[in-house]
Formats: structure tokens, sequence, C-alpha cells
């Protein structure tokens, strides 16, 4: 099983890539603290391919890079 690890060391660890996450732990503003990550990629489609094969569970997607300034996120 995959370890747990905090959002900050998966920032550390997958530089601008796409992750997607299980067990997401998460605080009362919907920040990700923790969770186990299942799937990462520089590739957002090779991401949400592996989100199809995993249904059914707890998940998550963040992105761990920097939005460009002229972008906005919509959840």
């Amino acid at each position: 099983m995959k370890p747990i690890l905090t959002a900050q060391n998966m920032r550390r660890l997958f530089p601008g890539e796409w992750l997607l996450i299980r067990d997401p732990k998460l605080d009362q503003d919907l920040n990700l603290i923790a969770g186990r990550v299942i799937a990462h990629s520089a590739n957002r489609d090779d991401v949400y391919r592996r989100l199809l094969k995993a249904s059914g569970k707890s998940l998550s997607i963040e992105y761990t890079g920097e939005l460009p300034t002229d972008h906005a996120v919509a959840l």
C-alpha cells in the first residue's frame, strides 16, 4: 500500500504534476492536508484515465504546479 504523504511532501516529490490521491484528508476549507498518491503525471489526461479505473473510492485530484496568472479555477 502507498504511504500517506502530507500535501507539502506531495508538492516536493511531484513538482508540476497532476496527482490522483486516495483517502484525502481535507481541512474545513477543503484544502488537502494528506493522502495516498496512487497516480501522478505531468500530463493531466494520464491521471484522469487512472481516475476512471479507481471509481467508488474517496479520491482527490491536485495539481502541484503554479497556475498562470491569467487563468481561473472552478470547483
